[in-house]
């Protein structure tokens, strides 16, 4: 059997996965079967959504390398009948195409293995083949693993490939597949990938920590104003980010899924950007925090602001200047190139994966 893997996270989940999955399908089938399971990594789904489309693809590239069984990974959230995909299924060919999102954003890994096995299982073993009559929709071969939860059989088409597909459906398997594609968007890459940012952050604080006017402004701050004032600058720094490397993405047209397919993906990196935004400021506080430590002099500070010196200054110090310094962050991402945020945004990878594919179709051109 085949993992067809979309380049960047399905790819590295397959590549763990696969290590053991051999074992665990002949383990679990309990027939003697023997499964060779291998990765093949490529942009399967370029410049498509639609399921019915991904499922022909994978028939056609299964076919033209006489693979058995194919199970295809895709990161990206799948849509058809107004619900939300989990997997198509189709037992005549032997195809499978997993959505990682639609699994959640915890135990991702666990998750995908479970249902890959569960797919495979299904799909290998003794198949319900309507012959009585039943529709193609209402057959019902070997459930997906309870781990996955809570999914409900879909509507299936007539003319399309698959004759078997699983759902999320309601504000809980929204909520999934949100959460899906944020754990997919991986925003703890965003961290790294802000360094410029950071490093002007970082200056923008220590010079701010030992001026005399901020710390009088911080004095007179209360507690509402300097949540505000954090509120107001992770937001900055936030929309920044996103329209500075373009990563908002525009609906292909007028229809209502096209609209909520572009909301889904919006959403999606609004809250990676956010947490990678909210990790940086973290981090920046708790180094404000160090650094006022350090350098702030009781007597001096006391000359100045009248007051004595305390733990509340130092935390309320600290604090009011990582949000003065993340405004000064905002502008040095502009340093950043694209690539050092693209992983935050769907539209981005899927740009590059329309490249990828064009690269290839020309290399086989050439040959």
């Amino acid at each position: 059997m085949t993992l067809l893997a979309d380049p960047d996270a399905p790819t590295e989940i397959a590549q763990r996965m696969v290590r053991r999955l051999s074992v665990r399908l002949a383990e679990k089938s309990g027939q003697g079967q023997r499964f060779d399971v291998k990765v093949v990594s490529e942009p399967f789904s370029a410049g498509a959504e639609d399921p019915r489309t991904l499922m022909r693809r994978i028939m056609d590239r299964g076919s033209a390398e006489d693979w058995d069984i194919v199970v295809a990974l895709t990161d990206l959230p799948l849509h058809a009948h107004g619900g939300r995909v989990v997997v198509d299924l189709s037992h005549e060919h032997g195809l499978a195409l997993l959505s990682l999102p639609s699994l959640g954003g915890l135990r991702l890994q666990t998750r995908a293995r479970r249902a890959v096995e569960e797919t495979v299982l299904g799909l290998a073993g003794p198949q319900d083949t309507g012959a009585e009559g039943r529709p193609r929709n209402q057959r019902h071969p070997r459930p997906l693993a309870a781990g996955i939860t809570p999914i409900q059989p879909g509507q299936v088409g007539e003319e399309e490939t698959a004759d078997l597909r699983y759902v999320v459906s309601g504000p809980r398997g929204y909520l999934r597949v949100l959460a899906g594609m944020v754990r997919a968007n991986r925003p703890w890459r965003l961290v790294p990938g802000l360094s410029k940012a950071l490093a002007a952050a970082l200056a923008t604080g220590a010079v701010a920590t030992v001026n005399s006017t901020v710390w009088s402004l911080a004095e007179a701050l209360s507690t509402p104003r300097l949540v505000i004032a954090t509120v107001g600058s992770v937001a900055l720094m936030i929309g920044w980010l996103i329209v500075d490397a373009q990563l908002w993405h525009r609906a292909a047209s007028a229809s209502p899924e096209a609209r909520q397919k572009a909301r889904l993906y919006n959403t999606s990196t609004v809250l990676t950007v956010g947490i990678g935004v909210l990790v940086c400021y973290l981090g920046l506080l708790l180094i404000n925090v160090v650094w006022a430590l350090f350098i702030l002099n009781d007597q001096v500070f006391a000359s100045m602001t009248r007051d004595p010196l305390n733990a509340t200054d130092y935390w309320t110090l600290s604090w009011f200047v990582a949000s003065t310094a993340t405004v000064g962050g905002a502008l040095g991402s502009g340093l950043e190139s694209d690539e050092a945020i693209r992983a935050a945004a769907y539209s981005k990878r899927e740009q590059e994966r329309r490249q990828m594919a064009k690269d290839d179709h020309g290399d086989q051109r050439v040959t």
